[in-house]
């Protein structure tokens, strides 16, 4: 399968377009009814139209599945298709709606974890789910001892020295402030100037945050003074406490956060690739293993018969959806 290249488009429009569907998002996850674990395990969700959607958040999902296609599953390498499962690695620390733990706090469920179990499905593999911190993910498919991570991983020209991707959902990031802060993310680094900023390590939004306060040093603006905390909790502590005065992360789990807690609000939106190209979201694999193409594949196979859009839905991400999966397309840009 050969990867399309995504042109590269002026930095406004990657604003505005990010921008659009953030707020598209942030219209789908208007809080209808915060569900309590004790009480169902639901979180009630309320789409501009009014519809109301329920969002399930115990162990027992009823995944939507779909068929194994021979010729896909063929594709396999053939020490993964005799051991029969597809190892599939991801973050521990991950956040609704992306990756996250159900009311039994310890089956994975989310977005990701259903797009890998449609892929398995077509691949005919059985789904086994590896929960690490995020820089083991890296390690694991180093060593060969996962196969492929579906953890909400953006493509980057430097991750593509090492790994192979195959595509499956936009990637935005959020900024997100306490309710009533009067903060707005404009796309410029000097917005950030002189503001304490959460972020978690190792991520592609780190460094954008790293490439913005180089940039505001040069131009003789106040630094941004970058803060790291290893849960999502401590984060948000921090950021409800004044600490910090945003926290830049996953815009998926930003407008979530913000539509559940009613404490905080998305106030901007960037791509995760960068001002000039849109981000995207791809299942992870070391390079040159022979998955990415049947990973593709099985993509394709699921965004064609409609099960791929069903899962978005369930979701509420259906603004993150793509027209076909791209193996290995321009990403994040290395730092000169």
């Amino acid at each position: 399968m050969t990867a399309p290249t995504i042109p590269a488009v002026p930095a406004a429009a990657i604003v505005r377009r990010s921008a659009a569907a953030a707020f598209a998002l942030a219209a789908v996850l208007v809080l209808g009814a915060c569900g309590d674990p004790s009480e169902g395990g639901t979180a009630e969700i309320a789409a501009a139209s009014g519809d109301k959607t329920k969002i399930n958040l115990s162990p027992d999902q009823n995944r939507v599945t779909t068929e194994k296609v021979a010729s896909i599953a063929a594709q396999v390498p053939e020490r993964i298709r005799k051991r029969g499962t597809l190892e599939v690695v991801a973050s521990s620390t991950s956040a609704a709606p992306l990756g996250f733990f159900a009311t039994d706090n310890k089956t994975v469920i989310g977005v990701e974890p259903d797009i890998a179990s449609l892929v398995a499905d077509v691949l005919g593999l059985k789904l086994h789910i590896n929960t690490v911190s995020w820089e083991n993910i890296f390690v694991g498919l180093d060593s060969a001892k996962y196969d492929v991570g579906f953890s909400n991983i953006t493509v980057t020209e430097e991750r593509k020295e090492k790994y192979d991707f195959a595509t499956y959902r936009q990637d935005n990031l959020g900024f997100e402030a306490k309710k009533g802060s009067g903060f707005e993310f404009t796309g410029n680094a000097a917005d950030l100037a002189g503001l304490t900023v959460a972020v978690s390590s190792g991520t592609n939004q780190e460094k954008l945050l790293v490439d913005w306060n180089e940039e505001n040093e040069k131009a003789g603006r106040e630094p941004i003074d970058i803060k790291y905390y290893q849960t999502e909790s401590d984060t948000y502590l921090a950021l409800q406490s004044g600490r910090v005065d945003v926290y830049l992360g996953p815009n998926p789990s930003a407008a979530y956060h913000a539509a559940t807690s009613g404490k905080t609000e998305v106030v901007g939106t960037y791509s995760g690739a960068g001002a000039t190209l849109q981000g995207l979201i791809a299942a992870t694999t070391k390079k040159d293993s022979g998955l990415a193409e049947p990973l593709a594949d099985a993509l394709d196979e699921v965004i064609d018969n409609g099960t791929y859009g069903k899962v978005l839905k369930r979701w509420g991400l259906s603004d993150e959806a793509v027209e076909k999966s791209e193996i290995n397309p321009p990403g994040l840009p290395k730092t000169d």
